[in-house]
């Protein structure tokens, strides 16, 4: 006992220190991230465990950035690094260099876990997803501003409909990725902003990488800026193949980049075409219908009297009437004379009747005779007939007339109208 060294105790940490970080200089460990948690310094602190022990993890701020998986609770990861110790609290712990995930499984596994809970809280709902809107003003895009995924948006969106197209520059991927984009969702609904109009539909979107590399798309506060976004939202991230919890949660998912421009706009050149096959539809229709107008008015026009045989018609019945009603007062007053000379009465009583009756008969037959179209004619009057033998009663009509037939008490002049509606100018007739 005698013979072994004495230590201080700063002095025995130092050595456990210095023997430690020459055997555990660079190693690789696997295990699950618990209990990690960013300090304001930018460090990052959390712990990997197995099933059988717990090791200290901590990754310092300018490493964190460049690390291409962001730890966090539940992920299996291999960290690459060094063991050292912390003397003030006799613990050691692993300074992380670099870290991956621990195998594709790793992922799944998390990313069925949170498919599940966003599930479970209607953040996949049909009736939550939004309408696209048919012809958009204004296309916001969330993505790298380098690269080809922006390039084959506009290409494609100018090739089908151009539109103005508002890009917000992103990082898609790496430490700060989700955060990023997560805050340019939110930054677009803030719109109208500094002369900037607002999107009527975002396209968020990233070409094609590892589940690793897209990782950010699954991330909560990528989920929740989406699911919170009143702008619709077309979500294209990666291949065809690849589906993210965005595509879930999105209103309208596009296998690829160049996919989601051809969702937000229609092509001109199909909307030009409809636009002249509804428009030629119209003229046909307009013209049928007013064809079929036509018809229904001439066959109502066919079904009309002439009027002028009408008035001829009832003319010869009027005619008629009074020459049996001159008759029949004639035929009255020779029966009465014969029923008065059958009296024997005086023939002066009788011819004193006789004459009245005659002199009443003949007042009647003069005021009939008076009253008579030829009569009225006689008397200066003209009956004034439009060129369908209608007539004219009022100046106002005249004037809408281009000729009329004026009837006299010995004949008809046909006249040329040379006035104007509501507006008598010159002579009325010609």
């Amino acid at each position: 006992m005698t013979e072994l060294t004495e230590y201080s105790v700063s002095e025995i940490s130092f050595e456990i220190k210095k023997s430690i970080e020459t055997i555990f200089n660079r190693v690789r460990v696997r295990g699950e991230i618990f209990g990690a948690k960013r300090a304001d310094s930018g460090h990052w602190y959390f712990s990997l465990k197995d099933e059988n022990a717990v090791i200290s993890a901590v990754c310092w701020r300018g490493v964190a950035s460049s690390l291409k998986t962001k730890p966090e609770d539940g992920l299996e990861v291999v960290a690459t690094g060094k063991i050292t110790t912390f003397a003030g609290k006799s613990s050691y712990q692993l300074v992380v260099e670099d870290m991956e995930i621990a195998g594709t499984g790793a992922l799944l596994k998390l990313l069925e876990e949170r498919k599940k809970k966003f599930a479970e809280m209607g953040y996949f709902d049909p009736a939550h997803k939004k309408q696209i809107p048919f012809l958009p003003q204004t296309i916001g895009v969330v993505t790298s501003a380098s690269g080809a995924v922006i390039r084959d948006i506009i290409h494609r969106i100018r090739d089908r409909f151009p539109s103005h197209i508002l890009l917000l520059p992103t990082p898609v991927q790496g430490i700060g990725a989700a955060e990023k984009i997560a805050e340019n969702i939110r930054l677009f609904n803030t719109f109208p902003k500094d002369g900037l109009p607002r999107p009527d539909v975002l396209i968020v979107a990233r070409g094609g990488g590892s589940l690793e590399d897209l990782w950010p798309f699954n991330e909560e506060v990528v989920i929740n800026a989406v699911y919170e976004s009143q702008i619709p939202v077309i979500s294209a991230v990666g291949h065809e193949t690849d589906t993210m919890l965005i595509d879930y949660v999105s209103d309208k998912r596009a296998p690829t980049p160049t996919g989601a421009a051809e969702f937000a706009v229609p092509v001109r050149a199909e909307l030009q075409s409809k636009v002249l096959t509804s428009q030629n539809r119209l003229l046909d229709a307009k013209e049928r219908y007013f064809s079929n107008l036509q018809y229904q008015v001439e066959g109502l026009g066919r079904g009309i009297p002439n009027l002028e045989q009408i008035l001829h018609e009832n003319q010869q019945k009027f005619d008629d009437r009074v020459e049996r009603l001159n008759n029949s007062f004639t035929s009255l007053l020779l029966n009465k004379k014969s029923e008065l000379m059958a009296c024997n009465l005086k023939p002066f009583l009788i011819q004193n009747i006789l004459e009245r009756k005659s002199e009443l008969l003949t007042g009647i037959s003069e005021r009939m005779e008076a009253s008579s179209i030829e009569a009225v004619l006689k008397r200066g009057f003209a009956w004034i007939k439009d060129e369908k033998g209608q007539t004219i009663y009022t100046a106002k009509e005249a004037k809408r007339k281009t000729y009329m037939t004026l009837t006299f008490a010995d004949e008809s002049v046909k006249s040329k109208v040379i006035g104007k509606e509501n507006e008598l100018q010159g002579d009325l007739f010609d």
